[in-house]
């Protein structure tokens, strides 16, 4: 399983999920994978009635958030974020990284009511940016990587907000609270496993957690906040091991699977100008507005930043970022789903928009890094070792 530790091989595994789904759900047979998809399996005991693709992206996509508020809680405590002066750079940056591409899509689709889709072109998969930067940044010095890291964790952070306030369905606070008892119950498992993680406490610990997702679901809010939650609360030690274990099935299997799963999508048999706003809003506003954005916000942030000595930057490093950043996929996928739940044909029209959107900011980041990584200064190069302390 080491193999899917790797930031090139999980960015490979993702692409090559999505393109394979697309093309075959443009065969003949394709209507009837993607009926499979929309099957529901149903668990009548618990009251929950989910179609196959739905299981995925409620469930599986549970595991991949668990893994992200693991990342976000070490590097707000030991990593690039453990200080206003480190993080104020990719803050900022992060929060330009928002605003540019939501501002582009609400102009594209203004008039249309379609006014929703906003989030959609405002998330950077961290998993394609990191491994993109892998395959054709390795000359880069550490802390571009470590920039890049400390951005689209903010980015995820973001995304779980607004899956949180924007995507939440006729609340129950009730059940919602009750999920607070599963969460405490996973806390103190954790602080009960001690330095070792030993079979008795880790199955009481998954079942807490299947106990925690399921109240999160049945309160309306988006089940993957419950391993949001589930994430921040664990132990670090524990939850570094949980992550080493963990991170090759999510990388291996759950990514891709959801990937696969969202990309099902038969392209419309429509002209260019039949094409939805939101198409063109989420086209446009991946590549275009998260290099504008992170560009023109990361170099206010530096400006300030240089003057009190806080960072190394420099702003053709920001640019490189900037171009990563336009990778959306996997989140902008989800938030694709729920955004344009009702509305099968935007919503197809919206998953091809997320995957060519990305695809362009793939072939623009690869240029951008490449051409960064020919310029970089041998002496830079060897001035810093890999700043990123690892997870597990």
């Amino acid at each position: 399983m080491h193999i899917f530790r790797s930031e090139r091989y999980a960015a490979a595994m993702l692409l090559g999920a999505a393109a394979l789904a697309l093309l075959l759900a443009n065969l003949p047979f394709g209507s009837a994978l993607i009926g499979l998809r929309d099957a529901h399996l149903e668990l009548p005991a618990l009251g929950l009635d989910l179609s196959i693709g739905h299981w995925i992206s409620d469930g599986l996509l549970a595991v991949f958030f668990f893994l992200v508020a693991i990342e976000l809680r070490h590097e707000l405590t030991k990593g690039e974020l453990n200080s206003l002066t480190h993080a104020l750079v990719p803050a900022i940056a992060a929060v330009g990284g928002v605003v540019a591409p939501a501002a582009l899509y609400l102009a594209f689709t203004a008039g249309s009511g379609l006014a929703e889709g906003w989030p959609i072109p405002t998330a950077t998969d961290i998993a394609f940016a990191l491994g993109v930067l892998a395959i054709f940044g390795s000359r880069l010095p550490a802390r571009v990587r470590a920039f890049l890291l400390a951005l689209a964790i903010l980015d995820d952070l973001i995304a779980i907000l607004i899956i949180a306030v924007f995507f939440t369905r006729d609340p129950s606070p009730l059940l919602l609270l009750a999920a607070v008892i599963p969460v405490a119950a996973f806390w103190l498992l954790g602080r009960l496993a001690g330095g070792r993680l030993r079979l008795p406490i880790g199955a009481a610990m998954v079942l807490v957690a299947l106990v925690a997702w399921y109240f999160v679901y049945s309160s309306g809010v988006h089940a993957t906040i419950a391993g949001v939650a589930l994430g921040l609360v664990l132990k670090p030690d524990v939850a570094h091991r949980v992550h080493r274990a963990i991170e090759p099935y999510s990388n291996g299997l759950i990514l891709p699977v959801f990937a696969f799963s969202a990309a099902l999508v038969a392209i419309p048999q429509v002209s260019l100008a039949e094409l939805s706003a939101p198409f063109w809003g989420i086209l446009v506003g991946l590549p275009v507005g998260k290099l504008l954005g992170i560009t023109v916000a990361g170099a206010i942030a530096l400006h300030f930043a240089r003057r009190s000595g806080g960072t190394l930057l420099k702003i053709r490093e920001i640019v490189v970022v900037a171009a990563l950043g336009g990778i959306g996929f996997t989140v902008s996928l989800l938030m694709n789903e729920l955004a344009f739940a009702g509305q099968e044909l935007v919503r197809d029209e919206g998953t091809l928009a997320v995957l060519l959107g990305s695809a362009i900011a793939i072939v623009v980041s690869a240029f951008v890094v490449r051409s960064a990584a020919r310029r970089t200064d041998p002496a830079d190069e060897a001035q810093e070792e890999d700043v990123r302390e690892p997870i597990v």
